[in-house]
């Protein structure tokens, strides 16, 4: 039998990667954009490292808090609510950035583009009754 990796261990893995190959990764997320966020925990005030998806879209980076379609948000959500600061690594660039949840109306409009790019994330919307937020991660 197979056994199921961790997720701690997954995310452990690929972040080894993504700093060891200029912030390349291969598997399912080979050819994607991906990048290391940095937040910080809202209830334990520790530090925490999520590789994530990302969009670029007009010279912005945005993330998607879909976690694959589930009934609740990703820890990472909460964190950024909790604490906007967040530090970003892309490729072998890394820089501190703000976390905006974009509002409603901003969110809605945005949306469809992504999942023009990445399909997926309809399906995600489709298998969750809550509003899937985007965050716009911009330069401090």
């Amino acid at each position: 039998m197979t056994e199921i990796p961790n997720i701690k261990d997954l995310n452990a893995d690929i972040v080894d990667e993504f700093r060891s190959n200029g912030g390349k990764v291969g598997g399912p997320f080979e050819g994607g954009n991906l990048l290391l966020l940095h937040t910080t925990g809202a209830k334990s005030g520790q530090p925490r490292l999520s590789p994530l998806a990302y969009f670029g879209v007009d010279d912005r980076i945005y993330v998607v808090g879909s976690f694959a379609g589930a009934d609740k948000d990703p820890a990472w959500v909460q964190n950024m609510r909790a604490h906007p600061q967040v530090h970003i690594e892309i490729g072998a660039t890394d820089y501190d950035a703000t976390a905006r949840e974009l509002p409603r109306e901003e969110r809605d409009a945005l949306y469809p583009k992504l999942v023009e790019v990445a399909p997926v994330f309809a399906k995600y919307q489709a298998k969750t009754s809550r509003v899937i937020p985007v965050f716009e991660l911009a330069r401090s």
